[in-house]
């Protein structure tokens, strides 16, 4: 995800400074993986520097002073732009699951082995997200579905290639 544009996004709704933008972000989109106050400071000075936002003011706080960011029209279509243009579709020919079974098949080490512990990842991790799921709110929930979704696409997978194991073997050997 572009931080710059999530940053961007999250100024539509009004000036803000530094630190209130990294709880925002963290709130709702860094549950996992929280957002660095450096990298939010360093963004907003690259968007600063680009003409996407501009300074709003200055707040007092118990350290600092607290600069206010602005999003500017540049900056809004900018995001807008950003918003609706596709996601290139993550199409994974080359995955690092599919290398293992090749080179088991190839050295003569159990695919299975490796296709049935891969199972055993996916299937714990979406017990997980199912815990999360129902724990959170719909926010929490649509993230988790689409986690979940991907994982149910790899555990297809998974079944599809053991049911060919043998025949993929062979074709391995030869």
């Amino acid at each position: 995800m572009s931080i710059g544009h999530a940053l961007l996004g999250l100024l539509e709704t009004g000036p803000r400074h530094g630190y209130d933008l990294k709880r925002a972000y963290d709130e709702h989109f860094g549950a996992d993986r929280p957002l660095a106050y450096g990298q939010v400071y360093s963004t907003l000075s690259r968007l600063l520097r680009n003409g996407l936002v501009e300074e709003s003011g200055v707040e007092p706080g118990g350290g600092p002073e607290r600069k206010r960011y602005a999003i500017t029209d540049a900056g809004v279509t900018d995001v807008g732009v950003w918003l609706v243009t596709p996601e290139k579709p993550e199409i994974y020919l080359q995955s690092a699951l599919y290398t293992k079974v090749i080179l088991a098949l190839m050295s003569g080490r159990s695919a299975g082995e490796v296709l049935d512990a891969q199972r055993n990842a996916h299937l714990r991790a979406m017990r997980e997200l199912t815990v999360r799921k129902q724990q959170g709110d719909l926010a929490d929930q649509l993230i988790c579905d689409h986690a979940l979704f991907h994982l149910e696409a790899d555990l297809r997978w998974l079944e599809l290639t053991t049911a060919r194991l043998a025949d993929l073997g062979k074709q391995v050997a030869s």
